[in-house]
């Protein structure tokens, strides 16, 4: 990932906390076949080696696990993001030399994949990310509240996946090269949008 120096995230805290708050990531791996990418929950245990571990599962007839990983695989986390128009610069109007961008945070954790289909250690990833996602609902699901059998079967029809992390890649992205005028503008706009994530990135620009 491209990262200029004023946009560089290095917190290890911050780069975990991206990583937990993403509800969806994206795994990719490269192949004799091309690169091949797969939209997925996953789950960070933070408590497994320097970086942590990460883990999830694929559907069993998704081709990516079949195909042998050349190198690490990559996991992208996305961050709140908003685009950012020029009208919002100060510079706007006292030269006129402003042009669009966009604001984001991104993670890329990379790491040897395993991929496996013991049905034990599925079902612990299994049971771990669905208390991750349903802790804090009024009415919890648990996988227990299924039927033994159901779930059993269940697991036959994925394969988990497990990826130490052996290197972290943080970038926000949040306006930091622009002046105090001009950031002061983006923070005024993006708090006065209709739209959710863009008020979500709005007290993310330093002032």
């Amino acid at each position: 990932m491209y990262i200029p120096p004023a946009f560089r995230d290095d917190d290890k805290e911050s780069l975990r906390a991206t990583i937990r708050a993403a509800r969806l990531a994206t795994l990719v791996t490269a192949t004799t076949e091309g690169p091949q990418a797969t939209p997925l929950p996953l789950l960070l245990d933070e408590n497994e080696g320097e970086h942590g571990v990460i883990y999830g599962h694929v559907a069993k007839a998704n081709p990516q696990w079949r195909a042998p990983v050349l190198g690490d695989g990559l996991a992208i986390f996305m961050g709140p993001d908003a685009y950012v128009t020029p009208a919002w610069y100060q510079a706007k109007q006292e030269t006129g030399k402003v042009v669009p961008t966009w604001n984001y945070v991104a993670v890329h954790a990379y790491g040897p994949i395993e991929f496996f289909d013991d049905a034990d250690r599925l079902l612990d990833v299994v049971t771990r990310l669905t208390t991750l996602h349903e802790d804090g609902r009024a009415s919890p699901w648990a996988v227990s509240d299924a039927p033994p059998d159901f779930i059993q079967a269940q697991l036959k029809g994925i394969v988990g996946l497990r990826m130490p992390i052996t290197r972290l890649e943080g970038k926000r992205k949040m306006s930091q090269n622009r002046n105090a005028a001009d950031r002061a503008g983006v923070v005024s706009g993006l708090a006065a949008s209709d739209r959710p994530s863009d008020r979500e990135v709005a007290p993310l620009i330093p002032v």
